[in-house]
């Protein structure tokens, strides 16, 4: 793991970002950074009344996410290996959903003067998932997103998929996550800690063979 210093961990809501971040720092006895998402004063309205709320809730994230990373950053982030379950650019994917014109063109100006001095990963893996298993596994547990309607769900899940189509900003490994349970599966978790410790350039895509049901993989 010596060339793969900083290893983000990515997907939308339902995809099991944070449980595999978790797991993965543990045996690659890293440090991790997970988005501080209960700390946010303005989800809990923003589930209730998406329009209203939307702003704010946007730019406290981006702001406590930019926060994290300059305080990791500050503590030697390229000489131990790092975990996290956020790309700092994916904020922009939910500020497009969630914001209106006017107010997107003023929080764009706040991620612009941000975005270039937070680090760069050295790898990025996508968690992708079909929109129906990500919305299962939302309803099966009890947390505030089970109040999203299915079609923001999915919606937000297509905007993942066009910007990681897109996306060469750094190496990508592209994990299909729709039938797989990696925190359940030793068999699996370890064939992907292969995959992640492999992947040094480039996009790959990754299916796992997988073992478990469809729906029933990890929430993060």
């Amino acid at each position: 793991m010596a060339e793969t210093r900083y290893i983000v961990i990515e997907g939308p809501i339902g995809a099991g970002k944070t449980a595999l971040a978790v797991k993965l720092a543990e045996v690659l006895q890293a440090r991790l950074i997970l988005e501080e998402t209960q700390a946010n004063p303005f989800l809990d309205e923003f589930h209730k009344d998406r329009r209203k709320y939307a702003f704010q809730a946007q730019l406290f994230f981006l702001l406590s996410r930019y926060r994290q990373l300059q305080e990791v950053s500050q503590l030697d982030l390229f000489h131990r290996t790092t975990v996290g379950d956020f790309l700092f650019e994916r904020d922009r994917l939910f500020a497009e959903l969630n914001l209106d014109d006017h107010e997107f063109e003023l929080y764009f100006q706040v991620f612009h003067l941000l975005f270039e001095r937070t680090p760069r990963p050295d790898l990025v893996v996508y968690l992708s998932a079909g929109s129906e298993i990500l919305w299962e596994r939302i309803q099966a547990k009890d947390r505030a997103e089970t109040r999203l309607s299915y079609d923001y769900i999915k919606e937000l899940n297509e905007i993942y998929t066009k910007f990681f189509y897109r996306y060469d900003r750094t190496p990508l490994l592209v994990v299909n996550t729709s039938h797989v349970d990696f925190i359940a599966s030793d068999e699996d978790f370890r064939h992907l800690v292969k995959e992640i410790k492999n992947h040094r350039k480039g996009v790959k895509h990754y299916i796992p063979l997988g073992g478990g049901p469809g729906g029933l993989g990890p929430i993060g």
